[in-house]
């Protein structure tokens, strides 16, 4: 099993992560608002739990609407 994790940078707005949280990872808006405040308290939350190839697609499909809306968010996976 693998985390997905959101990383911190000043640039990503805290809405824009709540509204990945909340589309890709089907999180309710008050979950999704206490994961985004601890990665931006903390500097990184853990967006769920997965399989590899599920985590892996989840890490490339964040990535890539975070680069269509030019933002610099990092989505990350690591072994649990």
């Amino acid at each position: 099993m693998y985390k997905v994790l959101l990383l911190n940078d000043d640039f990503t707005p805290m809405e824009f992560v709540v509204a990945i949280l909340e589309r890709f990872f089907a999180m309710s808006r008050e979950k999704a608002i206490a994961i985004m405040l601890k990665v931006h308290n903390e500097g990184a939350g853990v967006a769920g739990i997965y399989p590899h190839d599920i985590a892996e697609t989840k890490v490339n499909r964040v990535m890539e609407f975070a680069r269509e809306h030019q933002h610099p968010l990092q989505c990350v996976m690591e072994e649990n």
